[in-house]
């Protein structure tokens, strides 16, 4: 009787939950543009300069009473609108010193440089190497480009 409550109680659950758990994935992958891309898991947080974003007015050094002040020009109609997010980390990307996010980020012909209607402005208070990485994301919330540039501090 024992060994039948154990099979209940912990075997068949593991069991249940194997089988709901692939025919749920098999479910998922049928729908159209669904892929399992495990290669991916793998490139997180790396980040690749994109030619469609680029950072405006950033300089290689500054002091440390002077703030870091940019724009950011994006050449990509898909992100006409979005948020834009400007990270500042340490070097190596162990902690973010400050991040700023600018939702409902629109630009066209007329107004190109975001964010709109102000800049991005940060006083970094200890010398050191610093990374600046601005993020837009598309007013979908589903894909977004990304650059980074270094700077220092002295």
């Amino acid at each position: 009787m024992a060994k039948r409550l154990t099979y209940v109680v912990f075997v068949l659950p593991v069991v249940f939950s194997v089988i709901f758990g692939s025919v749920v994935m098999v479910d998922i992958l049928q729908d159209p543009g669904r892929e399992l891309n495990l290669l991916q898991i793998g490139s997180i947080g790396e980040i690749s300069p994109n030619e469609s974003i680029k950072i405006i007015g950033l300089k290689q050094q500054y002091s440390i009473s002077e703030p870091v002040q940019i724009q950011v020009i994006v050449d990509d109609l898909s992100f006409s609108c979005g948020d834009l997010y400007v990270t500042i980390y340490t070097s190596g990307k162990e902690n973010a010193i400050t991040q700023s996010g600018y939702f409902k980020q629109c630009f066209d012909d007329n107004n190109q440089f975001l964010p709109n209607k102000e800049r991005f402005s940060e006083i970094v208070d200890t010398p050191g190497q610093y990374e600046l990485v601005v993020d837009m994301l598309d007013k979908n919330q589903k894909n977004s480009i990304t650059t980074s540039e270094k700077f220092t501090v002295k």
